[in-house]
């Protein structure tokens, strides 16, 4: 996964949380996974933070100002005053070295490990084959296999690629996590894993009509979800930018 960090930080120094009113900057778009992953960290954290919404469907992405903050032209970038991060495995990184309150990471080493091998599924196994399925009528243009799909082959033929992968690394997660989870992912404290299941499973169920009963601990995960305002607070419906139409 590409990162941009610039410039570096001299020392990994924790920042104090009387130094937590420096308003953070994420630019984001409501329906992106990605940046719900951070959403979700900020609030955990209890950072605040200044929502700069990116439309994705307008090629937002695509103009001067965003493509100097990331010329890779993809959300979440965080601005914490100099410091620009692009990519939400980075984001979190950053996030959990400078402000350590509610740590994403548990000591034990394998569990740790575990949530970086849970969160690789989601991000490199899943989430990139969904980019380009929109809900609701929303969708924006990629270069991918999904527009090949559609143009060379048949339009239904992508959700049908779609779903195909997540339920393949769903069940692959059910494998991973089976003698791991406890409330959550990987024991009874939120990790950094839950923050990758989270919006992947929510976009799972709303966007692609996953059927969850085939996935117990994933949908079990996803009722502990529900009743974190954290995990709530961060859901695409809930965005300033999330349309209308969209909100329940």
């Amino acid at each position: 996964m590409r990162a941009l960090l610039h410039p570096a930080p001299q020392s990994a120094e924790v920042a104090p949380l009387t130094s937590l009113n420096k308003k953070l900057k994420l630019y984001s778009f409501w329906m992106s996974s990605c940046s719900c992953r951070v959403r979700i960290a900020l609030n955990l954290k209890g950072l605040d933070y200044e929502y700069k919404a990116v439309n994705l469907a307008k090629g937002e992405h695509f103009g001067p100002e965003f493509v100097n903050l990331n010329p890779i032209s993809f959300v979440p970038v965080l601005v914490d005053e100099d410091i620009v991060i692009s990519d939400s495995f980075a984001i979190l990184m950053y996030l959990e070295e400078k402000y350590r309150q509610h740590p994403l990471l548990p000591l034990d080493l394998q569990r740790r490990a575990i949530n970086y091998q849970a969160a690789s599924i989601v991000s490199s196994s899943i989430q990139p084959h969904q980019n380009i399925v929109g809900c609701d009528g929303y969708c924006f243009p990629a270069v991918n296999v999904q527009r090949y799909i559609e143009e060379k082959v048949n339009p239904e033929e992508k959700l049908v690629w779609v779903k195909y992968h997540i339920e393949k690394g769903f069940a692959a997660l059910e494998k991973l996590l089976k003698d791991y989870a406890g409330k959550y992912a990987t024991g009874n404290e939120v990790h950094l894993a839950d923050l990758f299941l989270a919006p992947q499973i929510h976009a799972a169920i709303k966007r692609f009509s996953v059927d969850m009963t085939q996935f117990p601990i994933l949908s079990r995960l996803n009722e502990a979800y529900n009743e974190l305002p954290a995990f709530q607070d961060a859901m695409p419906e809930k965005q300033p930018d999330t349309p209308v139409e969209v909100i329940d």
